[in-house]
């Protein structure tokens, strides 16, 4: 049975420069390579009027993973993650990102929206995570979403980070 995941984060940027660099192809580039982790990268990156679509990759070591992963997947977990957001009204946009476990019945669903609020912007995120491995499905689908949440987090803080460093924070 899917399990739902719910996060919401506050990035000390204006929305407009949060979406702006939500939908920079540098942005991506640099947050992979800072934060991506062993082997990650960017497969592609389709930047539009206001719009982006990202897929990238990104590996957990077998060592890092617990004995219920390990159970029914051995080696390294590769993820292939996808993150798109669509045009920035002034105050709101929306977007979806989801993720699959090569080699496992594994993903993980959902929107995204980003929302100004004074100087700062949240970002919001819905889904579901779903793990489809009889008697182990659930320990690992509440894995999954501890995992995702705390990749979240970080990528939030780099994006903050990210927006002052371009001298746009």
């Amino acid at each position: 049975m899917p399990r739902p995941i719910e996060h919401s984060s506050t990035v000390p940027a204006s929305a407009d420069k949060v979406h702006a660099a939500l939908t920079s192809e540098q942005y991506w580039k640099d947050r992979i390579e800072q934060i991506g982790g062993p082997s990650a990268s960017v497969k592609s990156i389709t930047v539009g009027d206001g719009t982006i679509d990202v897929v990238m990759t990104q590996a957990v070591p077998e060592e890092e993973l617990p004995a219920a992963v390990t159970a029914f997947k051995k080696g390294d977990l590769i993820i292939e993650r996808t993150e798109s957001w669509g045009p920035f009204d002034g105050t709101h946009a929306a977007g979806t990102f989801g993720a699959t476990v090569e080699g496992a019945p594994a993903r993980i669903t959902g929107t995204t929206t980003l929302d100004a609020t004074g100087e700062a912007t949240t970002i919001a995120l819905a889904g579901t995570t779903e793990v489809k491995v009889p008697i182990f499905g659930g320990k690992i689908e509440a894995m999954i979403s501890e995992q995702v949440l705390s990749l979240i987090d970080n990528e939030q803080d780099f994006t903050g980070n990210w927006i002052a460093a371009q001298g746009n924070g």
